[in-house]
């Protein structure tokens, strides 16, 4: 015979009752049982645990040391249930999230990690701010649970979610002309100097903001070529050129620059949840999705399109 975490609870119970009746009735089950146990218990640690009289049953100074033993270990094993019945409820974990420039800026997003830290406080959230195509890699090796990224060309390994689609806005200095009117044009915009990312920085919006341009048939001067947003945004209130950015940066507002809306009605860039496909979801990454999809949902009815495979291409 082993001996089995039964067999600590039974002898804890008679060493705290000392009293073999009580014992029983506290474990619910026949006293015989009970004393049947206790004593294979005894022949299994070699050890006299208990001392018994037909008036009494008191501990020995081995059974003594068994009992702070046991319920040690009993301890252990409650705590390490727990552990594991937290984790796989999705309380306790690590979530990895690589996440654009950009998503800080969308609402969705942003509530969504803030309701996460208030429910789950003992989930350590990992976030990596990464560009849009150098998120592929780690997502599909697993070393992201889940990336934020704009609409970009995907491999088969990947699903995505439609989080956010959102207008693009023209950014221009103050005093230029354009700045006072209520709409522009992407040929309005085609003669300025335009401050926009390096090619070589990895954004998804290079790809997208270019596109949208060539399909109009315009070539921006490029005069300034950055590696972040908020530079771009800092050198257009500088007066350094024009620029088009998503509209979840308008909150960024400053005194020398204007959000100008562009009248083609596909100037726009879409946000994107994106996931392993092939790897299991831990519960808290599942928690995660359901709160930030829950959250783009009621913003914005367009993302409800469930979960979507992307394999080489982008949706129209």
């Amino acid at each position: 015979m082993t001996i089995e975490l039964r067999h600590l609870r039974y002898f804890v119970a008679v060493a705290e009752e000392l009293h073999f009746g009580r014992a029983a009735a506290r474990l619910n089950i026949s006293q015989p049982p009970l004393s049947q146990q206790i004593q294979q218990l005894e022949q299994e640690t070699g050890a006299r645990l208990l001392a018994r009289t037909n008036r009494s049953v008191s501990l020995t100074p081995a059974g003594t040391q068994f009992l702070a033993d046991s319920r040690q270990i009993l301890s252990q094993v409650d705590a390490a249930t727990t552990r594991a019945a937290r984790l796989h409820q999705g309380e306790t974990g690590e979530l990895r999230i690589g996440f654009t420039s950009s998503a800080p800026f969308i609402s969705a997003v942003s509530d969504s990690l803030s309701t996460f830290r208030q429910r789950y406080p003992d989930v350590h959230i990992q976030t990596l701010e990464i560009n849009t195509r150098a998120q592929i890699g780690p997502l599909s090796e697993g070393a992201l649970d889940l990336g934020l990224m704009r609409n970009t060309r995907l491999p088969d390994s990947l699903a995505w979610q439609l989080i956010l689609r959102e207008p693009l806005l023209a950014m221009i200095h103050r005093d230029h002309p354009l700045a006072a009117l209520p709409t522009v044009s992407l040929h309005q915009l085609a003669s300025e100097p335009f401050v926009f990312f390096d090619p070589h920085v990895g954004t998804g919006l290079y790809d997208d903001i270019l596109g949208l341009l060539h399909r109009y048939g315009i070539s921006p001067y490029i005069t300034q070529e950055v590696g972040e947003a908020m530079t771009i945004i800092g050198l257009v209130a500088a007066g350094l050129g024009v620029s088009i950015l998503p509209a979840s940066f308008k909150r960024v507002q400053l005194a020398e620059m204007r959000w100008v809306p562009i009248t083609e009605p596909d100037a726009i860039s879409e946000m994107w949840l994106v996931w392993p496909k092939h790897r299991e979801r831990s519960a808290a990454t599942q928690r995660f999705m359901s709160l930030v999809t829950g959250a783009a949902l009621s913003l914005n009815p367009a993302a409800a399109g469930g979960e979507k495979r992307a394999a080489n291409h982008k949706p129209g």
